[in-house]
């Protein structure tokens, strides 16, 4: 068996930050859970409470991409596992419980391309389509599977999944998911759903950049007076 790694202290302080982020930006409540890829073999998740109550210097769990879940790790965090597995790409998961993203999913229904941040995701974003939760390596590797090469991933009634190259990307992704099903809920809460553009593929592509610290400007507007929160490296 080998030795697990010894997160370092930015890489904790960064999980940290990044779950009271969630919570004050109301996307989690009570539950939700994000990570940060440690190597090829694990990562770390935050502890295992709710994100806003998580304190300065508390420290998150390694776990094993492959294998079972360690002592006090949440049942869902396989789906953690199942996503890193797959994806060496991605190096931040985020389960988060969005409340737009969560009214839309009720009616199996997922954000369109509508805006600019909206534009950032694949379409359509794939709706997982059960409301109960995941226990099982089963579920959660079928969940991963529909995810495929994907950013983000609706679950009916019970949330969002979402996956970055780092936890600056995954946490701005989370935010502009919830914006997208915002603006689509709000167009048919008014009946104008059918008469609103749908940016294409082509369109998206060129609205969805990168450049001009993008990510890590709402990282740093989500992050503001967080007690750990120092500004993300250009």
């Amino acid at each position: 068996m080998s030795r697990l790694p010894i997160p370092g202290r930015e890489e904790q302080s960064q999980v940290r930050v990044a779950a009271r982020a969630l919570a004050r930006a109301g996307l989690v409540h009570a539950y939700g859970h994000c990570s940060l890829r440690l190597d090829e073999e694990h990562f770390l998740v935050c502890a295992a409470q709710p994100m806003g109550l998580i304190q300065p210097g508390e420290p998150g769990i390694v776990v094993p991409v492959k294998g079972e879940l360690p002592d006090g790790v949440l049942g869902e965090v396989r789906i953690h596992q199942q996503i890193y597995r797959r994806r060496p790409d991605v190096h931040a998961v985020i389960r988060s419980m969005p409340a737009q993203v969560m009214t839309l999913s009720c009616a199996r229904l997922t954000p369109q391309p509508r805006h600019g941040m909206g534009s950032y995701f694949q379409q359509p974003i794939p709706l997982w389509d059960d409301p109960q939760l995941l226990r099982s390596d089963d579920q959660a590797s079928a969940l991963a599977n529909q995810l495929g090469q994907g950013n983000a991933l609706v679950m009916r009634g019970n949330g969002a999944i979402v996956v970055g190259a780092s936890l600056i990307e995954a946490l701005t992704l989370t935010w502009y998911l919830e914006d997208a099903a915002r603006i689509e809920l709000q167009l048919h809460s008014a009946g104008l759903a059918a008469l609103g553009p749908v940016l294409d593929a082509q369109a998206c592509a060129r609205r969805a950049v990168t450049r001009g610290r993008i990510y890590e400007r709402m990282w740093e507007y989500l992050t503001a007076g967080d007690p750990e929160a120092s500004a993300p490296a250009n």
